[in-house]
């Protein structure tokens, strides 16, 4: 599975995420991290999940500060960013690229694809998602691109969407931990902690080894007053990613 990089955009409360947490990519690749309550940004945007990118073959993981959330309250989710393997100049590269490919072949769905991820991580987002659009109007079936688009939207706090995109993802790709666990942390921006605890147990049962999706699933347990399950949660992910002992303090009464 491709490896992503999640930064997840901060609803009102902090959750984690934010750095790179496992490693995960923009679809590039989610996987780790941990968001704060005004905005995660990156898998590790806090701390978040890792995650691959595809078109790099990079892999980051998103590690975010500890999340400030309680019981009840909004905490912050990681968004997904490619792992740095590339910088500005790369990405300019890459638009460039698909502006020459786009020209001799308009309809060329792979070029606005790598043309939408590059804007992305540029930060521009909405011209990011015309070309996502376009992609997937000609590819209705590319689970990549509802997954990277997925991320986008977490990006610009369309939360709502965003879930719509990744679950559309896991429709073409049912095995994808990292949209899982997008689509998880998405219902945690909107409070729904509850609904959120099932995305995240599908993640670690594809992946055991998976911190990010322990220690929001942890957290998720905290915010709907199950301490016990937040708790075992919480020490797994520590186990896994020291990182995450931010969370067990915080959440599982360690401070």
């Amino acid at each position: 599975m491709k490896n992503r990089i999640l930064y997840f955009v901060a609803a009102t409360a902090t959750v984690l995420l934010t750095t790179q947490c496992a490693s995960t990519a923009e679809k590039d690749t989610p996987g780790s991290g941990r968001a704060t309550a005004t905005e995660v940004s990156t898998p590790r945007v806090p701390t978040a999940p890792a995650v691959t990118d595809a078109s790099t073959g990079a892999t980051a993981s998103a590690v975010a500060s500890a999340p400030a959330t309680s019981p009840g309250t909004a905490a912050t989710m990681p968004v997904v960013e490619p792992a740095a393997r590339k910088n500005n100049a790369d990405y300019k590269a890459d638009i460039r690229t698909a502006d020459v490919a786009l020209k001799a072949k308009p309809r060329d769905a792979d070029a606005l694809l790598l043309r939408a991820k590059a804007k992305s991580h540029l930060k521009d987002y909405r011209e990011a998602l015309v070309d996502y659009n376009a992609a997937l109007r000609l590819k209705p079936t590319n689970a990549e691109a509802y997954y990277s688009r997925g991320l986008t939207r977490l990006k610009l706090k369309e939360y709502t969407p965003a879930i719509s995109d990744f679950t559309k993802a896991l429709k073409y790709r049912p095995d994808d931990k990292e949209a899982y666990f997008g689509r998880g942390a998405a219902k945690m921006q909107l409070f729904n902690f509850k609904g959120a605890i099932p995305d995240f147990t599908r993640a670690i049962s594809i992946d055991s080894s998976y911190a990010d999706a322990w220690e929001y699933r942890g957290i998720s347990y905290s915010s709907i007053n199950k301490p016990k399950e937040a708790q075992t949660d919480l020490e797994k992910a520590t186990k896994l990613n020291p990182e995450a002992n931010k969370s067990l303090r915080r959440y599982a009464g360690k401070e």
